[in-house]
């Protein structure tokens, strides 16, 4: 696979590229937060489509997300956002992203750096840069996709454009999933109260039961496969409903960094995280699931803001003309899809601590939030992550964060925790 990253210059111009001058595109476009089932789908039906044509498949990713850069601008008086801004309610950092539509089969991303003066362009020129720059005459997109200034490009009026001008076609793929479910309208992260993982609080209702819940909690519905949805799961523990949207276990990365070395003390010794994450961060508590060890950290380089050079075009009267352009960079990601397999030697089941330190916190006076992995290796050993990239993957809630009596009380805990994690990642 192949990414060029493209940044908009301030009147929201993108130079984009000529990926061939006689090879077509099948294009979809996106923030594809969190990659999940419908997202997938979208992009599965992207490379589906390319085969069937000899096109390129093309996915045009946009980073940061809309929503923040749009919300950023609204509290700062129309300010742009800042580029090394932490988009913390963000299901997945770019790379995790890449990784996943790598495996379905693209042949190129088209990286675009999302900007005030770029969405003020409307749909109708951005859908003519993607014709006559990049080739596309095939558009892959969700039920409810919108695009261009205001999101005026809905599905009616891309169709109403494709059939008016002829130079391109519209492919709707339903992305909803299982229908629609209802999520407070001011739904924030709460923790669990009880061992175990949380069950759907409207599971069994009647369907006068689940008005009367929607009404008090004031309910707005969401499709079920949205990443809204997949947020609120996380903010509420419900790892296993969140992972089975997403079709695979939502993870968080991270360079391992110092901690406070207790959990060595007590025969514990995790892998705690920096400040800096890429990933949602599931609400506070104790959940089963993996450490995946990425490497040192400074073999990664940098990688959202990364740019690639800028790609050579083949003039269609040139002497060149007919032969396949240069291609972009490929997608090398400095070996983390190999350590990501399933049946990678890098990867370790964990039992993971989000969270502050509440048996300790009152003796130290910290009470950072923070992200800890304690990896189950077969003989025992420690394993020394620091300055090392990791992935922490969750496959279930286990137990919220509570205060011990004691270290002994804290470490039947811990043995406890770990027992429960050898069943869930068995």
């Amino acid at each position: 696979m192949d990414i060029m990253t493209l940044t908009p210059d301030e009147n929201g111009q993108v130079d984009w590229p000529a990926l061939s001058p006689d090879r077509r595109a099948v294009v979809t476009v996106g923030v594809f937060d969190g990659m999940h089932q419908g997202h997938a789908a979208v992009i599965g039906k992207v490379v589906e489509l390319a085969k069937q044509t000899d096109s390129f498949a093309v996915v045009v990713l946009f980073d940061p997300r809309p929503g923040l850069v749009h919300r950023y601008a609204a509290e700062h008086d129309g300010a742009a956002l800042p580029e090394d801004a932490v988009d913390v309610e963000a299901l997945t950092g770019v790379d995790q992203r890449l990784r996943v539509i790598r495996d379905l089969g693209v042949d190129v991303v088209l990286q675009v750096r999302y900007s005030l003066p770029f969405a003020a362009k409307s749909y109708r020129f951005f859908l003519g840069q993607m014709v006559g720059r990049v080739g596309m005459r095939t558009l892959v997109l969700g039920t409810d996709a919108a695009m261009g200034n205001n999101r005026e490009g809905d599905i009616k009026a891309i169709d109403t454009l494709a059939q008016a001008t002829g130079v391109f076609e519209l492919v709707v793929v339903d992305d909803r999933g299982p229908g629609e479910v209802r999520i407070p309208a001011d739904a924030h992260p709460e923790a669990p109260t009880e061992p175990g993982e949380p069950q759907d609080p409207t599971a069994g209702m009647t369907k006068a039961q689940l008005r009367a819940w929607s009404k008090r909690h004031q309910g707005r519905r969401t499709r079920a496969w949205s990443s809204t949805n997949v947020r609120y799961l996380l903010g509420h523990g419900r790892v296993k409903d969140a992972n089975a949207i997403l079709g695979r276990p939502h993870a968080v990365e991270g360079v391992v960094v110092h901690g406070e070395e207790r959990g060595r003390a007590l025969g514990f010794p995790t892998a705690n995280l920096g400040e800096r994450l890429d990933g949602y961060l599931p609400v506070d508590g104790v959940y089963a699931g993996w450490l995946v060890d990425l490497g040192p950290a400074e073999s990664h380089g940098p990688t959202d803001n990364a740019t690639c050079p800028a790609l050579e075009r083949v003039d269609a009267d040139s002497a060149d003309a007919g032969r396949t352009a240069p291609r972009l960079h490929p997608y090398d990601d400095h070996g983390a899809v190999a350590r990501c397999a399933a049946d990678s030697p890098y990867r370790w089941p964990a039992a993971i601590s989000i969270g502050t330190k509440p048996t300790f916190s009152e003796q130290t006076g910290l009470h950072e939030r923070v992200a800890e992995a304690y990896a189950i290796t077969e003989d025992g050993s420690w394993l020394d992550l620091y300055g090392h990239r990791v992935r922490f993957e969750f496959a279930g809630f286990l137990h919220p964060m509570v205060r011990y009596d004691g270290v002994d009380e804290l470490i039947a805990a811990l043995n406890s925790y770990v027992d429960q994690t050898r069943r869930l990642t068995a």
